[in-house]
């Protein structure tokens, strides 16, 4: 299928799904050193295009990577047809595609890493790391009690966690429980180099989740 032309994507939308792979480093023109994310970007395939007439809101539905068929539910197999049989399914909200150009966004066509250049910056949004439950050195950084002094057993407890009045713990305490595992997006952060024959983009800082977590990167 063929690609979707650069200069239309930049008008319309910058976005793509990836999978990251691990930290590293590189240098810069500058010969500094800098901390990259390395996020293999498969092509993806534009599943469908939400308009505010037919839908209520513009978006661009993208799909990536390969399932088995007998995992896919019914209803999806439907929506996918002919394009093949995805993993991953994401939208993404874009300002509705301009009426007067005729090569506009269609079902079918392929993005992959050529839709960014280096030096752009992105946002990423993914899921965390979950890290189970955790107390509250851990999980809001509390400094904990005094090493010595005569505290015994209790380096790491919160504390404190009410008084005399109102008789009840307040609503929004800071105090242990499951951390991690949660929705975290991150701005503002470069893409500093671009492998687009290995699929490969190096984003400058960390981004949410583990080695193999699905990002979705937003121009």
């Amino acid at each position: 299928m063929p690609g979707v032309p650069v200069f239309l994507l930049h008008r319309i939308m910058k976005c793509i799904l990836g999978e990251k792979i691990g930290m590293t480093q590189v240098f810069n023109q500058a010969r500094d050193v800098v901390p990259v994310t390395l996020v293999r970007v498969m092509p993806n395939t534009v599943l469908d295009i939400r308009t505010p007439k037919r839908d209520g809101y513009a978006a661009v539905q993208l799909g990536m990577g390969v399932r088995k068929v007998q995992r896919i539910a019914k209803p999806q197999r439907g929506h996918f047809k002919e394009l093949g049989n995805f993993k991953k399914v994401r939208e993404f909200r874009v300002q509705e595609q301009p009426t007067a150009n005729s090569q506009r966004l269609k079902r079918g066509d392929i993005i992959n890493a050529c839709v960014f250049s280096e030096g752009d910056r992105v946002q990423v949004s993914g899921v965390s790391k979950s890290k189970g439950f955790q107390g509250v050195v851990k999980r809001h950084n509390f400094r904990g009690a005094p090493g010595s002094h005569g505290t015994k057993h209790a380096h790491r407890q919160p504390g404190s966690i009410g008084a005399t009045w109102p008789q009840r713990v307040v609503k929004g305490r800071r105090m242990a429980g499951r951390m991690g595992g949660e929705r975290i997006s991150v701005r503002n952060l470069k893409i500093e180099r671009i492998d687009a024959t290995n699929g490969i983009v190096a984003i400058t800082g960390a981004v949410p989740g583990r080695r193999g977590t699905l990002l979705e990167i937003r121009g």
